[in-house]
């Protein structure tokens, strides 16, 4: 499942720096669950052509993440928003009973968490 998350994730970034045959033969292989076989047949290359042409992509993508960071940035951010949204409380009645000294020390901790979301950007 992890592997897929990550294919996924390079494609969403990355997916358009692909030729538009790699992209047909990717998507069929990652999201259309194709086999090789029926790519191959689909497209008049062998299986092994398939194969290959997958995981060139597959390292074309990494190679691009390896340069760019853009995964791993909007992966970060999103663990920082997430950890600003728990200290929020999400508007629940947790905040509500904070008494000054707490309070303050959570809107820190979301000014700091804030900070560095937007430095990332």
């Amino acid at each position: 499942m992890e592997k897929i998350l990550r294919q996924t994730l390079l494609y969403d970034f990355y997916g358009e720096l692909l030729t538009g045959h790699q992209r047909r033969i990717y998507e069929d292989a990652v999201f259309g669950d194709l086999s090789l076989g029926e790519i191959a047949e689909m497209q008049g290359i062998s299986r092994q052509g398939v194969h290959d042409l997958i995981r060139r992509c597959d390292r074309a993508l990494e190679e691009y993440e390896e340069k760019l960071h853009l995964v791993r940035k909007f992966s970060e951010t999103r663990k920082q928003i997430e950890k600003i949204r728990s200290l929020a409380g999400e508007g629940g009645q947790e905040s509500i009973s904070l008494s000054g000294p707490e309070l303050s020390g959570r809107l820190e901790q979301i000014r700091t968490l804030c900070d560095r979301v937007l430095a990332s950007l």
